[in-house]
C-alpha cells in the first residue's frame, strides 16, 4: 500500500479542489481547509459532498490512449504502438521490473499528475466519503432510497472497483476496510490472500446493488456516468470470471502461493460466474445496440452499463487526433495505434466462417473482401473509405509515404470509437466518454463461463449468435451464424475466445484476458505480424512481415511485481513470485 505522506497530500489537494468548486466568493486561509468543509451537517443539499464524490469517479481511469501515448491493447497481440519507445513496447517485449514498471500501469503507486488512475488514492477518497456522508443531511429518495444511501453506495462501488483493478493485475492486496490512516498509524499492513479480496468485492457488490439507481441517470447529461445497480452486478460477474479463469484457478495445480490465487480448482467457480453474468441479463436493463458503433460515440447507449466520461468538455475528435492515418492535410493525425494482422486474420468472413476454412470464400488477392464488418469498424485497411477519398496504404502510399514521419507499422490504422470520418474533408466532433462495462461483455461472460462450468449448450450458442448477427453476419443455412453444430467445450472455448477478441478490440480486454487464459506465454513469444503491399500500376502485392519480436516471461509475468519501494517501505507487502 503506497505511503501515507503522498495520500495526505493528493487528499488535501482534492478537498481544496472540491471546496473551490463549491465557495465561489468566499475565502478563508487555507490551513482553515478540513474534511468539515466538504461534509458539513448544516448543508441539506450535499453540494460539497457531491462534488467530493464525483471527485472519486475521476480515478477510474480513461482508457483512450490511457497508457500514453498508446492504447494499452498495442502491448497484446492485437496492436503495435506507431512511436518508438513507448511504455506499450516496454510491457509487450517484457522489458520492466519492479523498479521500473510502466509509469501508466503502474496503477499501485502512480503519483503521476496526469494519470488519475492511482487506486490507492482512490480506495482513501472513497473511505473518506464513506466514513463522513452520515453527518451530510441531504434530502431526497430515489426509488424509495435515501440519496445520502445511494452516493454511500456508489463511493463502495466504486472503492470495490478499485481493489479490483487491483487484484487483477497483482494478486492479493491489502483490504483495509473503511480505515484513513494517519500520521502515527501502522501503514506496514500486510497483503489478504487472493481469495479474501475476491470475497470481499464481491460481498461489497452484493451489499449495495439494491441501494443504486436502477438505470443511469438522463437528466442532469452530465450524470449519466453514475454507478447503478447494473454497474455493481456487472463488477461482480467480472470479478468472478476472473477469479475462476485459469490465472488465478489453475487446474493443472500450478498455484502454491495464495496471494497469487487460488491453490485447489475448483469448477463451481465457473458456475458462480455463469450465475453471476445471468444476473446482469435477468435484469433486463440492457440491450445490443443494433449499429456496433453507435456504442461507443452516443450518451445513453442501451448497450452501454458504466462509463468514464471523456477529459474533454463537450464533444471533439481527439480520438482521431492521435490516432487517425497519416497523409490528410486537412485532417492531421499521428497514426499512434497500428493494429497487427493477428488481429486482422482473426475476423471471420462474412458467413461467419474463418479466413482459413478453405469453404469460406476468402480471397488471398482481395482479402478484405467479405470479411465481418466489425472488421472495418475497428480497423482502417488499404482501400477503406476515408474523408471521402480510399485509404492508400501500399508502400509510398500518401498514408504509408515511407518519409520518415509517424505512420502505420503494420499497414493498419485503428478506426474504433472513431466517428464517422468516411466522408467529409474534416473529422466530426462526437462523445470521446470510455466504456467501462457494455451488455456484450456480460454476454460472452456468460457464455465463457456457462462453457466452462456446463459445456456449450444452446445458452452458449445464443450469446455467440446475437453477437454475430447484430455485427451484420449472415446466419446460414443451419442458422447459427458460422457456428459448428455439436462442437466440444475446446471448440467453443476458442470461439468464445476469439468472439471476444473481434467484439472489444482495444477496450483493454485483450491484454488482461491473454493473461487471465494463461495463453500469454504462447502468444507474446511469436513476432507480431504486419503487411506491406507494393502496388505497380495497381496490381497489389500483399507480403506479411514481422514488425516487432514480443517476448513474456513465463510464470512470473502473469502478475505484476509490487513496486520495488512499496516493498522497501513495507516488509509485509511480499514479493509476487518470480520477482
Amino acid at each position: 500500500m503506497k505511503s501515507y505522506k503522498g495520500k495526505v497530500f493528493i487528499g488535501v489537494c482534492l478537498i481544496i479542489l472540491v471546496i473551490g468548486a463549491c465557495r465561489k466568493s468566499e475565502t478563508f486561509p487555507v490551513q482553515d481547509v478540513t474534511i468539515q468543509y466538504v461534509f458539513n451537517p448544516l448543508d441539506s443539499a450535499g453540494t460539497g459532498a457531491l462534488k467530493f464524490l464525483l471527485n472519486v469517479y475521476s480515478v477510474v481511469p480513461y482508457g483512450h490512449n490511457r497508457v500514453k501515448p498508446d492504447y494499452l491493447d498495442a502491448a497484446s497481440d492485437d496492436a503495435v504502438s506507431s512511436g518508438t519507445g513507448t511504455q506499450v513496447t516496454t510491457l509487450s517485449t517484457a522489458a520492466y521490473n519492479s523498479i521500473d514498471l510502466p509509469t501508466y500501469e503502474n496503477v499501485w503507486s502512480n503519483t503521476n499528475s496526469t494519470n488519475t488512475a492511482n487506486f490507492w488514492n482512490g480506495i482513501r477518497y472513497a473511505n473518506e466519503f464513506i466514513n463522513n456522508i452520515g453527518v451530510v443531511p441531504v434530502k431526497g429518495f430515489v426509488n424509495g432510497i435515501g440519496t445520502r444511501y445511494i452516493w454511500k453506495s456508489e463511493a463502495r462501488f466504486l472503492r470495490a472497483y478499485f481493489y479490483f483493478e487491483l487484484v487483477k493485475r497483482f494478486g492479493g492486496v491489502p483490504l483495509i476496510g473503511n480505515t484513513v490512516y494517519n500520521i502515527n498509524d501502522n501503514l506496514k499492513v500486510p497483503r489478504n490472500n487472493f481469495s479474501d479480496c475476491i470475497t470481499y468485492i464481491v460481498n461489497e457488490c452484493n451489499a449495495i446493488q439494491d441501494s443504486l439507481i436502477t438505470a443511469p441517470l438522463a437528466n442532469p447529461a452530465s450524470d449519466n456516468y453514475r454507478a447503478t445497480k447494473g454497474a455493481a452486478l456487472a463488477l461482480k460477474a467480472k470479478v468472478l470470471l476472473y477469479a475462476a479463469s485459469p490465472i488465478f484457478n489453475d487446474p493443472a495445480g500450478s498455484i502454491t502461493n495464495p496471494l497469487a490465487g487460488y491453490t485447489n480448482y475448483d469448477a463451481t467457480r465457473w458456475t458462480q460466474a455463469a450465475t453471476a453474468a445471468q444476473a446482469v441479463i435477468n435484469l433486463g436493463a440492457y440491450s445490443l445496440d443494433p449499429v456496433y458503433p453507435n456504442i461507443f460515440l452516443t450518451q445513453n447507449d442501451p448497450e452501454v452499463i458504466f462509463i468514464r466520461t471523456s477529459n474533454s468538455a463537450g464533444s471533439t475528435h481527439n480520438i482521431e487526433n492521435d490516432n487517425g492515418p497519416v497523409g490528410f492535410p486537412e485532417a492531421i493525425s499521428s497514426g499512434q495505434t497500428s493494429p497487427t494482422q493477428d488481429l486482422v486474420n482473426a475476423f471471420p468472413m462474412n458467413n461467419g466462417l474463418p479466413i482459413t476454412n478453405a469453404t469460406s470464400g476468402y480471397d488471398t488477392n482481395n482479402p478484405y473482401n467479405n470479411r465481418d464488418p466489425r472488421l472495418a469498424y475497428n480497423v482502417l485497411y488499404n482501400g477503406a473509405k476515408w474523408l471521402g477519398t480510399s485509404l492508400q496504404t501500399f508502400e509510398g502510399g500518401a498514408s504509408k509515404p515511407d518519409n520518415g514521419q509517424q505512420e502505420t507499422v503494420t499497414g493498419y490504422y485503428m478506426n474504433k470509437f472513431m466517428g464517422n470520418d468516411a466522408t467529409g474533408s474534416t473529422y466530426a466532433n462526437h462523445d470521446e466518454d470510455w466504456v467501462v462495462f457494455r451488455y456484450a461483455e456480460i454476454l460472452l461472460d456468460y457464455a465463457e463461463a456457462e462453457n466452462e462450468s456446463s459445456g456449450p449448450g444452446v445458452n452458449v450458442y445464443q450469446q455467440l449468435e446475437a453477437l454475430r448477427k447484430r455485427a451484420g453476419i449472415a446466419s446460414g443455412v443451419n442458422g447459427l451464424y458460422g457456428l459448428t453444430q455439436g462442437m466440444t467445450q475446446a471448440q467453443m472455448r476458442a470461439a468464445i475466445q476469439n468472439e471476444r477478441r473481434i467484439e472489444m478490440p482495444f477496450e483493454e480486454q485483450r491484454y488482461f484476458d491473454i493473461r487471465r487464459w494463461k495463453i500469454a506465454d504462447s502468444v507474446m513469444n511469436t513476432p507480431r505480424m504486419g503487411v506491406s503491399i507494393t502496388n505497380s500500376n495497381g496490381a497489389l502485392t500483399y507480403n506479411y512481415i514481422p514488425v516487432l519480436t514480443t517476448k513474456f516471461i513465463a510464470p512470473k509475468m502473469y502478475l505484476y511485481p509490487i513496486p520495488y519501494t512499496e516493498v522497501l517501505a513495507n516488509p509485509n507487502l511480499k514479493q509476487n513470485p518470480g520477482w
